[in-house]
């Protein structure tokens, strides 16, 4: 029987990680716990130089923790060090006679293991905010030792901040953006209007049918096309007339309120959905799969134009690189994609965003893409993470090049005769500071996450 005196005695919230890849939640949980007014240890935040760092963990479980919060992930679960704890901490549950010293919590979906399979865990792989919250309401429940009183928030979480620090160098650094520059398109944007009686909803399923981007506006719409372009669209629907025509940024800057009542945000808007429709209609052409994000379409790769685990070549300037689209990843196939939005300031450019489309894996190659959009959220945090900034930067590089092909332009028809023009190549910016890191990619350095790169390379394992 373990006595008052050493239960008192026990008053730290242990937390059982995975080195390095529970850091970033850990660094995020211990100092929140402490601020409710918890005693935590964790080995990033509490192990000084010097420590025998193996010794000091086996001595705080052991002797000071009144609860073990565990990291559950499939790659915390497999370290040694963590199943030592979790041996120690099973043995406590014994010897403190309390069947909830160990609390789980939930990363990502986790295999069981031998001493937890049964246990309840606190879930923190949607939102951490909220799992803090349920965390806290479950330690409070178990009268885990706390003085809100007295939060103590400890000195070492700034000490690591600064010891992981980056050394910021005061030279300028050029660095490569997310935006294309529109560097040419139609001068005029023009409002087609019904002659006599035309349905509206006909109007519209013709507008969508149409081969040229179009907004309804009351009993007509804009359109960059020409009159030849709508009299053979629209003869079966109707007659439409040119109402008016008029310089596109005068447009966009100035609107049609006199005329129209049209102020100028709404025929920036306009003129914006129809610029997206050109390059939704340019990435349907190219064969990309269109998938439906919260706000905007996402246009990814496909088996089709990137087979599973090749890798592209891009870099028109310099040295040439290459990166994946699509990969095998967790049982999972990665499709990379982007969607694009327009915007007139500080110039016309598209701003590129990119996305990770993730499908079930079949025979090596991609099912159907999932639905579920926790599914989709879980699995970019967990083969995403390792992601350095240079993957990302390929992977967007190599399907510009496949979208502009052999020119360095992207060209988005809006008209027979009318067409936004594209940089292919993304805008630099001039930072005026950088950093200490390396700014070296070798072509076999892109991608270094055994967990996708396995199939391109048969005779690997993926690594969970």
């Amino acid at each position: 029987m373990v006595s008052t005196e050493q239960k008192s005695s026990r008053d730290v919230i242990f937390i059982s990680k995975g080195t390095p890849n529970d850091d970033e939640f850990v660094l995020w949980l211990a100092p929140r716990l402490e601020a409710a007014g918890y005693k935590v240890f964790a080995d990033i935040l509490c192990l000084e130089a010097g420590d025998r760092w193996r010794k000091v963990l086996t001595s705080t479980l052991q002797n000071r923790a009144a609860k073990m919060l565990l990291c559950c992930n499939d790659v915390t679960l497999n370290k040694d060090g963590v199943q030592e704890e979790i041996g120690i901490a099973s043995d406590l549950v014994r010897e403190l006679a309390d069947p909830n010293f160990i609390i789980p919590l939930r990363l990502e979906p986790y295999k069981k293991v031998f001493g937890i399979g049964e246990l309840q865990w606190v879930d923190f792989s949607d939102r951490w905010a909220d799992g803090l919250n349920r965390l806290l309401e479950t330690l409070e429940k178990q009268q885990a030792p706390c003085d809100p009183n007295r939060p103590l928030i400890s000195q070492h979480w700034e000490q690591y901040r600064k010891r992981a620090s980056i050394e910021v160098k005061n030279e300028p650094e050029t660095l490569t953006s997310n935006w294309l520059r529109i560097v040419e398109g139609p001068t005029l944007v023009r409002y087609f209007k019904a002659s006599g009686v035309v349905s509206r909803d006909a109007m519209r399923n013709a507008v969508k049918k149409f081969d040229y981007p179009a907004e309804v506006y009351n009993q007509g719409f804009f359109t960059f096309a020409n009159s030849l372009d709508v009299h053979e669209h629209f003869g079966g629907t109707g007659k439409f007339t040119l109402a008016f025509e008029t310089g596109v940024m005068e447009f966009v800057q100035e609107g049609l309120i006199d005329d129209y009542g049209l102020y100028r945000r709404e025929a920036s808007n306009f003129v914006m959905s129809m610029l997206r429709m050109a390059w939704n209609n340019k990435c349907k052409a190219l064969g990309l799969l269109e998938y439906k994000w919260s706000k905007a379409s996402g246009f990814h790769a496909t088996k089709d134009v990137a087979p599973v685990g090749k890798k592209f070549s891009w870099g028109r300037q310099g040295e040439r690189r290459s990166s994946m689209l699509r990969n095998i990843a967790k049982g999972h196939v990665w499709q990379y994609g982007i969607s694009a939005q327009p915007a007139f300031w500080p110039y016309p450019h598209m701003k590129l965003k990119a996305r990770i489309l993730f499908a079930e894996e079949a025979n090596g190659e991609a099912g159907p893409a999932i639905d579920d959009k926790k599914k989709q959220h879980r699995l970019r945090r967990r083969v995403c993470k390792g992601w350095r900034n240079k993957q990302w930067h390929g992977r967007q590089m190599a399907m510009l090049e496949l979208m502009s092909g052999e020119l360095a332009i992207i060209s988005l028809d809006v008209g027979s005769d009318a067409a936004f023009t594209l940089d292919a190549t993304p805008i630099p910016f001039t930072m005026p500071v950088t950093t200490a890191l390396p700014n070296i990619l070798d072509d076999e350095d892109e991608e270094t996450d055994e967990s996708t790169i396995y199939a391109s390379r048969p005779e690997m394992k993926e690594v969970e």
